[in-house]
């Protein structure tokens, strides 16, 4: 599965570039250096390298988890199509997710960022728009339907955006619209079977 190739690949760059300061720099997201010195590749090499081991591990669990479930629901669909349009979603949301950053720090040489955090919110919201009855777990705790969690993941990260914490927020945000958005134009029926979806679950629990 497509999943496991994107975790190893990820996780084999990772590791290198963790190893190797001058890797880890070459492939960091530097919007400065994509916009003054068109280093373009960063755009999307920032996203299989991780800032340390811990963001590397919560990054491939969450895409671990929903990866698979979305590969197999575009097989379902989409047939020989569905690893091509799997990898567009990915790598596109890496890019998408690049943009706000572009944007705002394209002038401020010291902004970094790495991490593959945009795609895998593609690929989460991509689950989330398929099946959004499914119970997800608030802080691998409390369940709730995958909806709800879609709610309040992008009031959270909406929320947490003018922290300045030094998480890129808004790359969550927009990798997730993008997840969104590309399941939809890959399907549109995936729209009328979320409705569908949420309405027999809310008729189940009046009953």
């Amino acid at each position: 599965m497509i999943t496991y190739l994107l975790i190893a690949l990820t996780v084999l760059i990772s590791w290198l570039s963790l190893s190797n300061g001058d890797l880890f720099d070459r492939l960091k997201y530097n919007p400065y250096l994509v916009k003054h010195k068109k280093e373009f590749y960063r755009l999307l090499t920032h996203g299989f390298i991780h800032a340390d081991y811990g963001h590397l591990f919560i990054n491939m669990f969450v895409l671990w988890s929903f990866g698979t479930a979305v590969e197999n629901i575009f097989s379902d669909y989409f047939s020989g199509l569905s690893i091509p349009l799997f990898i567009f979603m990915y790598l596109g949301a890496i890019l998408i997710s690049a943009i706000p950053a572009l944007r705002e720090h394209g002038n401020t040489p010291e902004y970094n960022a790495v991490g593959a955090s945009g795609a895998v919110s593609a690929v989460l919201f991509s689950y989330i728009l398929m099946r959004p009855v499914n119970m997800l777990g608030v802080m691998l705790v409390i369940p709730v339907p995958a909806f709800i969690f879609g709610i309040l993941y992008l009031w959270y990260e909406a929320k947490m955006q003018s922290k300045r914490d030094g998480i890129a927020h808004d790359a969550h945000i927009s990798g997730a619209l993008f997840g969104v958005t590309i399941t939809i134009l890959y399907n549109p029926k995936f729209v009328i079977n979320f409705f569908l979806q949420i309405g027999e679950k809310l008729q189940d629990i009046l009953k």
